[in-house]
């Protein structure tokens, strides 16, 4: 989310809407090392949902917050990493909420809460009940990190940008103490320091704040103008670009070096990544095209997992026999219709001879065997916000 000239309010509010619009999943790796050597494995996606799901953060080692977006707002979902469970915090009819981080000492998270009258101001909501106060009552944020359970260190609106601001929380006092920077503000593990992305040069700078006095210091030099970064527990900053993770060791080399290429076909462009406090997973965010949603439900298809079948189509799909014979409608009728057919058909297989992909639309020949027979059909995928809308089958 660049931010390079906001006047109002107003503006800032069509951003975060055109923002939701896009379709972003949540997804989380693990961090291996092998023969000294760190990996990132496993990739999966934790959000699943249609639409927008951003700005992961860690709770705890086995907790992720993250923005995501059902019933046409915004709320802060909660993932459990062992169990896999999803659940939500807040349920806001009057806003939304963006960028969930945990409250040092405390059961709570903070939130930047975008209501529908334009107001936007920085909540704090019990991870148990979603229970919320607000924090600073005067101050535009946009992004924010906590120091301590005082101090709170934000990219707050300003009237060319994002201006770096310190509030304390006890007195309200606000201090502005830079001005041109980006979204991804971070502790420097191991030191009492706020990293920050400044935008004054190019390209880039990645700097540090000590909170307490403002003294502020150059760290490194971005490889590009790169908005989002985060710290890995050994000192490194790794960055996002598109499907590549960048890494640099700033205390040893001025020199970006390729850490992680996100092989999976189909995610691209990834963006806010954020480590969990012991530094064994990752997450990012990434878009997912209409090729990788429709590979997904193939995926799903081959290991007749109806849960994750269902979950690449929207609520409202319907499925055509070509031209324009209704075959079903909705993804109740879905359900029933696979369950019964992956229950019955254990030798259930598809595979792919061609694909075609024009816009949102991906057209596959498909070889498919079932009960001991092998067919061919062409199916045509219509991909809208995330989720599959429309299938039409030739036969």
């Amino acid at each position: 989310m660049r931010i390079k000239y906001v006047l109002t309010i107003v503006l800032l509010f069509s951003l975060y809407v055109t923002h939701a619009q896009q379709n972003t999943e949540v997804y989380l790796l693990d961090i291996k090392t092998v023969n000294g050597k760190t990996e990132m494995v496993n990739p999966r996606n934790i959000s699943n949902n249609e639409g927008y799901d951003n700005q992961p953060s860690f709770y705890n080692e086995n907790t992720i917050l993250f923005s995501s977006t059902r019933r046409g707002q915004t709320d802060i979902a909660k993932y459990d990493i062992k169990s896999g469970a999803l659940t939500y915090i807040s349920d806001t009819p009057q806003g939304s909420e963006y960028s969930p981080l945990k409250i040092p000492g405390k059961n709570s998270t903070s939130a930047i809460r975008l209501d529908t009258t334009g107001l936007q101001r920085l909540y704090e909501y019990s991870i148990w009940d979603g229970t919320y106060t607000e924090i600073l009552k005067d101050l535009k944020i946009g992004y924010h990190v906590w120091f301590d359970e005082e101090t709170i260190v934000s990219a707050a609106l300003g009237n060319e940008g994002l201006n770096l601001v310190v509030s304390n929380i006890k007195n309200g006092s606000h201090d502005t103490i830079y001005n041109n920077v980006g979204r991804s503000l971070h502790k420097i593990p191991g030191k009492n320091l706020i990293s920050f992305i400044s935008k004054k040069s190019d390209p880039w700078e990645v700097k540090s704040l000590n909170p307490k006095t403002g003294k502020i210091k150059t760290i490194t030099t971005m490889f590009k103008n790169i908005d989002d970064v985060c710290w890995l527990d050994n000192g490194h900053i790794i960055a996002a670009d598109n499907k590549t993770l960048m890494e640099i060791a700033p205390e040893e080399s001025k020199e970006w070096k390729r850490f992680l290429r996100l092989d999976k076909k189909g995610l691209n462009n990834i963006s806010r990544i954020a480590v969990s406090p012991n530094g064994s997973h990752l997450t990012l965010v990434v878009e997912q095209t209409p090729e990788a949603i429709v590979q997904n439900q193939l995926d799903a298809y081959n290991n007749r997992d109806l849960k994750a079948f269902l979950n690449t189509y929207s609520e409202d799909i319907q499925v055509f026999n070509f031209p324009d014979e209704l075959s079903l409608e909705g993804k109740e009728a879905l359900k029933e219709r696979y369950k019964t057919f992956f229950e019955s058909t254990p030798d259930l297989h598809c595979k792919i001879k061609n694909r075609i992909i024009i816009g949102n639309k991906i057209i596959d020949k498909e070889k498919v065997t079932a009960n001991g027979k092998t067919f061919y059909a062409v199916a045509i995928y219509e991909v809208e916000n995330g989720k599959i809308a429309k299938v039409t089958f030739v036969r």
